[in-house]
């Protein structure tokens, strides 16, 4: 069994594998991995690997403090990876970034691939049928939306995110929903037409934690999986290790 850990800017997701097949995830804050890594690992006393894909900052010495009887592998731009990386800075290019396209690699072979990872940032990221991570894009989520009108403004509310009425505003509140939820919708259906434009036919795979609030409400077809990335980290250990 592997425990995949995905360390987020703002909370850890992680799971339970048995080879292909997701047994359980778990959702939980920074502060809470030493406590919740042991809940697991004596609920799968079978675990014999933990993977780390981090771009939260949390030590590495958590884990190791779990002792040596679990294997920690934490991904680095180190590894090997199923795709030639053309960033132009390829050692900036982020972890879960990396992670996800090679899940996407692994799970969707021989043609084009957008992935969109609607989380804290709306990450974009490409490549092509012949295995080349060309790039994207970085915008703000929904949250930091939000929260940056009102923190830059002196009379903006701080608001949680709600579809709104109409994409005529009649309130200061609907106008705010109107601008930053259907304001983003146009941004990646904006990006998609981009993409079409130069690359006829690809797949669009969006996950993230606000993939299911925006899924239906994107004019273009789409595969939806808020779990992509456990996935895609446990289909990259098993590339890594097996390979």
């Amino acid at each position: 069994m592997l425990l995949a850990v995905d360390i987020g800017n703002t909370r850890i997701k992680a799971a339970v594998f048995e080879d292909d097949t997701l047994l359980e995830q778990f959702f939980f804050l920074k502060t809470e991995l030493q406590e919740n890594l042991s809940q697991i690992l004596n609920r799968y006393p079978f675990c014999t690997d933990i993977t780390v894909a981090s771009v939260g900052g949390i030590e590495k010495e958590l884990f190791l403090s779990l002792g040596n009887s679990i294997k920690i592998h934490f991904i680095s731009h180190e590894d090997r990876f199923p795709f030639h990386n053309n960033y132009a800075t390829p050692t900036t290019l982020g972890i879960d970034r990396m992670v996800l396209a090679a899940g996407a690699v692994l799970r969707y072979p021989n043609q084009h691939r957008l992935v969109i990872d609607a989380g804290t940032c709306v990450t974009y990221d490409f490549i092509d049928a012949n295995d080349h991570y060309l790039g994207g894009a970085i915008s703000p989520g929904l949250r930091l939306r939000y929260e940056s009108l009102h923190a830059y403004t002196a009379k903006l509310p701080l608001l949680t995110k709600e579809l709104p009425v109409d994409f005529i505003g009649n309130s200061t509140a609907q106008s705010i929903h109107s601008g930053i939820v259907a304001g983003l919708l146009h941004e990646i259906d904006g990006f998609i037409d981009q993409y079409k434009a130069r690359y006829p036919k690809f797949i669009i795979i969006l996950t993230g934690g606000d993939a299911e609030f925006l899924a239906n409400r994107l004019k273009n077809t789409i595969f939806a999986n808020s779990n992509f990335l456990l996935e895609s980290l446990n289909q990259t250990f098993q590339y890594k290790n097996l390979k």
